[in-house]
C-alpha cells in the first residue's frame, strides 16, 4: 500500500489511537501536532513498533498561513494526501452568558476554522493525484444534539457536518469520500475530568467510549469496502441519541 494519510491532533487521545489503529495497515502516516513534539515523538516510535512508518509536521491548525506553509511543502516533497483525518481541537466550556468573545473566538478558530486551513490546500493536490481520497473529520455529539455549557464547541462541530456534507457533494465525482465521526464520551484526556457517574447514566450502555472504538471506525471509511459511504455523519455514541 502506498496511501498517505495525515491525522491532525495525533499526539493524544482520539488522534493517537487512530494514529495506532492504522500503523499496522500500511499506511504512510503524517502526524500533526501543535505544541507537544515530544508526545508526537512517542506516538512515532509506537508506530514503528508496530511496522508502521510516518513523519511528524507541526503547525497550529487556526494559524492559516502557517498551515498552509507547512502543508504545501509536505505535499510537494511527498505527494499528494489519500487520506485525511480532521481531528485537532479543543474546548472551552462555560455558561453562555459568561463566555467572553475570546473564548468563543478560540474556539471556532481551532475546531471549524481549523477544517477549512487543513482542507483548502490539500483538496487540489488529491483531485489532480486521480486516485479517489478519503476526508473524515470530528465532530461531536455536541454538534449533533447540543450540551449545556458548550455553545462555542457545539456551534464549531455542527459546522463541521454542514462542511462536510457540502464537501462531499462537490468532490463525490473526483471519487473523494467525505464523512464525519460524531463521537460521544470517549475516554481521553478531555473527558477526564467530567462526572464520568452522572454522566454515565445519560449513556443506554452505561459506559464511555474507547477511543479505540473510533479508531476502528476511521481505519473502515479509509478501506476500500467504504467507497461508496460519503456525506453521512456517523455517530459513536453508546445510544445516547
Amino acid at each position: 500500500m502506498n496511501k498517505t494519510v495525515l491525522i491532525t491532533g495525533a499526539s493524544r487521545g482520539i488522534g493517537k489511537s487512530i494514529a495506532l489503529y492504522l500503523a499496522p495497515l500500511g499506511y504512510n502516516l503524517v502526524l500533526h501536532y501543535n505544541s507537544n513534539k515530544a508526545a508526537a515523538e512517542q506516538v512515532l516510535q509506537e508506530i514503528e513498533k508496530l511496522g508502521g512508518h510516518g513523519r511528524i509536521l507541526s503547525f497550529d491548525v487556526s494559524n492559516r498561513e502557517e498551515t498552509e506553509t507547512i502543508l504545501t511543502n509536505d505535499i510537494n516533497e511527498h505527494g499528494a494526501y489519500y487520506g485525511v483525518i480532521c481531528n485537532a481541537g479543543i474546548n472551552s466550556d462555560t455558561p453562555f452568558p459568561a463566555m467572553s468573545g475570546e473564548t468563543w473566538d478560540k474556539v471556532l478558530h481551532t475546531n471549524l476554522d481549523g477544517l477549512y486551513n487543513v482542507l483548502h490546500p490539500i483538496v487540489m493536490p488529491m483531485i489532480s493525484a486521480r486516485n479517489g481520497g478519503r476526508i473524515i473529520a470530528m465532530s461531536s455529539i455536541s454538534g449533533v444534539m447540543g450540551n449545556r455549557g458548550q455553545v462555542n464547541y457545539a456551534a464549531s462541530k455542527a459546522g463541521i457536518i454542514g462542511a462536510v456534507k457540502s464537501l462531499a457533494i462537490e468532490l463525490a465525482k473526483r471519487n473523494i469520500t467525505v464523512n464525519a465521526i460524531a463521537p460521544g464520551v470517549i475516554e481521553t484526556d478531555m473527558t477526564a475530568d467530567l462526572p464520568i457517574e452522572e454522566i454515565q447514566k445519560m449513556i443506554p450502555m452505561r459506559r464511555m467510549g474507547k477511543p479505540s472504538e473510533i479508531a476502528s471506525l476511521v481505519a473502515y471509511l479509509l478501506s476500500d469496502d467504504a467507497a461508496y459511504i460519503t456525506r453521512q455523519v456517523i455517530s459513536v455514541n453508546g445510544g445516547m441519541i
